[in-house]
């Protein structure tokens, strides 16, 4: 069974910043092949399609809302979604257990 992933409150927070200059705008998680270890993320502002997963946000993060397309579900699932800020940059990050490795930066896994 497929368990959607899991949104942290700072990421759900850090969409809350974004989207307060921005509009009210879903962050899109997928999963495309490509990159330096087979498959990697593609992370955007982007509008619900009726097949989406949607996570929405909880207290004071309620209205935003993270999206994933059904192809990408099994690749993400049981994964976490958080926000980073550190010496390296800021940026959504994925905890994904189902990678067996992944590349230096992060975006990009294999299973």
């Amino acid at each position: 069974m497929n368990l959607p992933p899991t949104v942290t409150p700072r990421a759900f927070a850090r969409l809350a910043e974004i989207n307060a200059g921005s509009g009210d705008q879903a962050l899109r998680v997928a999963v495309e092949g490509g990159g330096c270890s087979g498959f990697q993320y593609d992370i955007r502002l982007d509008a619900a399609a009726d097949d989406d997963i949607v996570i929405e946000g909880q207290g004071p993060n309620r209205g935003q809302r993270v999206l994933v397309d059904p192809v990408s579900l099994p690749f993400l699932s049981g994964a976490v979604i958080d926000w980073s800020d550190d010496l390296i940059g800021a940026r959504f990050v994925i905890e994904n257990p189902n990678a067996s490795s992944s590349c230096g930066c992060g975006t990009s896994f294999s299973i």
